[in-house]
């Protein structure tokens, strides 16, 4: 699996280099006095947000970052030169925990947004420091401070404006392929999505979203089974939740309602389980493959009275486009609403963007949603 996003490392900074005693030895000059220069600083630990870098991979396998020692300090009044800082990068969304206490010490929400990790130890003085009217020849100096160490559990959440929950081949994947640049990987069977994948919804010209694509959930994902779980937290720094459903059955015997109604519950105690907050969080539901059903519209009423559903609930089909376009632009609305932009969206979607395509929209959208 390429993606990483969790791991572990440890940062040394590097200590300050030790100030020296010396006096001045010249000729014709008995008395030349103190002379010691100072020690250098130690180099220290940075963290920087990147957003060209998605992933923890490079620190998987480099686990230890040492900064340089500064050099002591030497007679002639010769400063010790400074150790060189360590800068490393991170993608935007990683959050910074001490290993040892569990508390978070940064999360790097920003491009170039940098962060102290280890500070480099101050330098010695020299015994030229101490020198003064009543002592003219010191032999005091200090040694270098020792650089700070802290070992350090890094975690990626990525940074999106809504997110993709459902089981495995509910059409999570088809729909980001659909509507945005991502081209996550799409089969017929469980468990084709083993890493997040981001892509950009572009409503309009001047509009646009992030759309997050996690691995399926299954029943006990919270306690660890499966693979949804591991990115279970990608979904907390979201706006907004897209729980997909396939309402879609190839076997008679099996009541469509009951399946879907089943399937979304059992993902809601997972949320549940995961994190109440994550439960709480703002939730839309999308019914998958709406085109296979007999009678749409008395489906999604059957599941809207069955568990009571008050919030938006939407038909759509991800490998034909049907309804996607109306999903993305209320989406789109309610982000602008949410976060105080004046201009709102232009009732003017981009008609250039074939993914877009009206002549795709061959049912009436407006009769398939509700706000």
């Amino acid at each position: 699996m390429k993606f990483v996003d969790e791991t572990t490392i440890e940062v040394i900074a590097g200590s300050g280099g030790n100030g020296v005693a010396s006096f001045r030895r010249e000729r014709f000059i008995p008395k030349g006095g103190p002379d010691g220069g100072d020690g250098g600083r130690g180099g220290s630990i940075y963290a920087v947000a990147d957003r060209n870098i998605n992933t923890l991979m490079d620190f998987r396998y480099a686990r230890i970052h040492r900064a340089p020692n500064g050099e002591h300090g030497r007679g002639r009044d010769q400063f010790g030169a400074s150790g060189a800082d360590t800068i490393l990068r991170m993608p935007i969304g990683t959050s910074i925990y001490d290993l040892d206490t569990g508390a978070l010490l940064f999360d790097l929400t920003e491009d170039g947004q940098q962060v102290t990790l280890a500070q480099g130890g101050s330098g010695g003085l020299g015994n030229n420091n101490f020198k003064s009217s009543v002592n003219r020849t010191p032999r005091q100096f200090t040694v270098g401070e020792k650089g700070e160490q802290r070992k350090l559990r890094l975690e990626l959440k990525v940074l999106a404006d809504v997110g993709l929950l459902g089981l495995p081949n509910a059409g999570k994947s088809t729909l980001i392929n659909k509507v945005s640049n991502a081209r996550p990987r799409i089969a017929d069977y469980p468990f084709t999505t083993l890493e997040p994948h981001l892509g950009v919804v572009r409503t309009s010209p001047a509009h646009s979203f992030v759309l997050a694509d996690l691995p399926g959930l299954i029943l006990g994902a919270a306690d660890g089974v499966g693979l949804g779980h591991q990115f279970l937290r990608h979904l907390s720094r979201t706006n907004l939740l897209l729980h997909m459903v396939d309402v879609s059955t190839f076997d008679d015997s099996i009541d469509p309602i009951e399946k879907s109604v089943q399937d979304i519950r059992d993902i809601e105690q997972e949320l549940r389980n995961y994190n109440p907050k994550l439960y709480k969080k703002s939730r839309w539901l999308v019914l998958n493959k709406i085109d296979m059903v007999a009678d749409p519209k008395a489906l999604k009423t059957a599941i809207r009275d069955a568990l009571n559903w008050e919030k938006p609930i939407y038909g759509i089909s991800a490998l034909t486009g049907l309804g996607t376009q109306q999903l993305m632009y209320d989406i789109q609305q309610w982000l602008d609403k949410k976060h105080g932009i004046d201009d709102a969206v232009s009732d003017e979607l981009d008609r250039d963007d074939p993914r877009f395509d009206p002549k795709r929209q061959n049912v009436d959208l407006d009769a398939d949603v509700d706000s």
